[in-house]
């Protein structure tokens, strides 16, 4: 599976300063900006065809952009109904089809709920369904990696600790480390250099060398309350304390992309990038 050389600052979807708003313009943009990877949006929908896909492959390798992807919203790994698991794995599956046929290397998704549930017992029935879905990716042959995600909220699946645990079980699963999320689902917390750096040492520890070379990472402005995470929020209005993030990726020599989901995508991917390279 492919994953980058270096650390990579990408938006998170087609950037705003894109004229004529497509996938493959927005790659464009991307290269124009001087950003090295983009992540596609299938947050609604997995919104490109098979037909469409070779299409973005030819433009990303032209421009030597990578390509990472957020699945749909609508997922709960730990849904009661069977057909709504059912339903969650179909949206993962058909988001890293797409994005292996665009040539992009890493799926990310908001694994599930706990639902009053025990977490441990969460922790199982995520697990069972998440064999299934890797169980089908490699069937498939699909050179992707499968990375649940860091959540924003106490109610949600998906503290560091739980996603690390869960990586430990399978060879092509790491975490989505979203920096944004973990302060906002701690109500503030979760914002020095030592907690960040907690974070890194967890995934050396348990899932090796390697996984720090090869991250997914989310890092945003972001408000929240005692309930977690509110909305997405521009750097400099926010208290996410960025640097300190970046000083901690740099002091591990960590290598991936950085995506950003402030509402101003490619401004702070930039600030982000420039910021990275100055430390």
């Amino acid at each position: 599976m492919i994953k980058p050389e270096k650390l990579l600052f990408a938006p998170a979807g087609i950037p705003i300063s894109t004229p004529r708003r497509d996938t493959a313009n927005g790659i464009r943009q991307v290269k124009k900006l001087g950003l090295g990877a983009m992540e596609l949006e299938f947050v609604q929908s997995v919104n490109i065809s098979k037909e469409k896909a070779p299409e973005i492959r030819k433009v990303a390798e032209e421009e030597n952009i990578v390509l990472t992807c957020h699945a749909p919203y609508f997922i709960n790994l730990n849904a009661v109904e069977p057909q709504k698991r059912g339903a969650s794995r179909s949206r993962i599956l058909q988001a890293a089809k797409i994005l292996d046929a665009c040539g992009g290397y890493s799926v990310c998704f908001h694994p599930g709920f706990y639902l009053g549930m025990e977490p441990q017992k969460v922790f199982e029935n995520v697990k069972s369904e998440m064999k299934k879905i890797v169980d089908e990716v490699k069937q498939l042959g699909l050179k992707v990696w499968i990375r649940p995600e860091t959540t924003g909220k106490p109610t949600q699946f998906g503290s560091i600790e739980e996603l690390v645990e869960l990586s430990t079980e399978f060879d092509n699963v790491l975490p989505v480390v979203d920096f944004s999320h973990l302060h906002a689902r701690t109500n503030g917390k979760f914002n020095s250099k030592e907690e960040f750096e907690y974070v890194m040492q967890l995934i050396e520890k348990k899932l090796g060398k390697s996984a720090v070379q090869n991250m997914h990472i989310h890092l945003s402005g972001i408000a929240y309350s005692e309930k977690g995470e509110k909305n997405h929020l521009v750097l400099k209005d926010s208290d996410m304390n960025y640097l300190a993030v970046l000083e901690v990726l740099k002091g591990f020599n960590a290598r991936g992309v950085v995506v950003c989901e402030s509402p101003n995508i490619e401004e702070d991917a930039l600030l982000l990038q420039k910021t990275f390279e100055k430390i």
